[in-house]
């Protein structure tokens, strides 16, 4: 698939998606290339059908996209509730554990994920996959002690790799702390994964997302199709 079919499938998801905004509500908008479209069509709804919703972001990019279309951003902890989380993913298997973290929001995507009603994942049909894993798996630590945190995971066989912007600097987070990288294919026990990863000091918060969505919407050549989580 080339980038302008997987651009269309994503577009067509984000699009299906924004219906389900409805005037009123508190909602979620997460990190990434699909969920920019997501906050196109938003944009869109807000100017042509006089669309009003408060938006509480996972990131100040994706704040300062939904900014530029006059939607109302607030701070989360200045809300009691989100009504609707919407985001994307970069994994996602069929017991509805996923990966999140490629655009190094994982962090703040979590805690507004945590904080929602419901979880609706937008992704192109090539983020469908029988097991995770494939897609490194992101993990935040703090800068301090970072080099140790690596040499812990690359004594767990987790091949670990400290994620670099184009100039070789660290990527640094919206909270400033560092991604690293888990090369692991394939991720038989996400459970156990998580929990060891989470109890290891210096880490933050990390890419797993396990059982946590309860709709997924997929672009498909044939048009959106909505997977539903039974578990939720």
């Amino acid at each position: 698939m080339d980038k302008a079919q997987q651009d269309a499938l994503k577009k067509a998801a984000g699009i299906e998606a924004a219906k389900l905004i409805e005037n009123g509500m508190i909602a979620g908008l997460g990190t990434g290339s699909t969920v920019r479209f997501l906050v196109d069509e938003l944009g869109r709804r807000v100017k042509e059908e006089g669309l009003q919703f408060t938006g509480v972001t996972t990131s100040r990019r994706t704040q300062e996209q939904a900014e530029g279309y006059g939607i109302k951003i607030v701070d989360i902890d200045d809300v009691d509730h989100i009504d609707i989380t919407i985001d994307g993913a970069d994994e996602v298997d069929k017991n509805f554990n996923g990966i999140k973290g490629g655009g190094a929001a994982l962090l703040w995507e979590k805690i507004v994920a945590t904080n929602s009603n419901k979880i609706v994942w937008i992704v192109d049909e090539s983020k469908v996959v029988d097991t995770i894993g494939k897609f490194p798996l992101p993990v935040e630590v703090i800068p301090f002690g970072a080099g140790h945190v690596i040499k812990k995971f690359e004594a767990k066989g987790y091949k670990p790799t400290l994620r670099l912007d184009a100039d070789g600097k660290p990527v640094r987070t919206d909270e400033n702390n560092y991604v690293v990288d888990l090369h692991l294919e394939r991720i038989d026990h996400p459970q156990e994964l998580a929990e060891d990863l989470i109890t290891t000091v210096g880490v933050v918060e990390h890419g797993l997302f396990l059982n946590m969505v309860d709709k997924v919407i997929v672009g498909d050549p044939d048009g959106p199709r909505v997977l539903l989580n039974p578990n939720k």
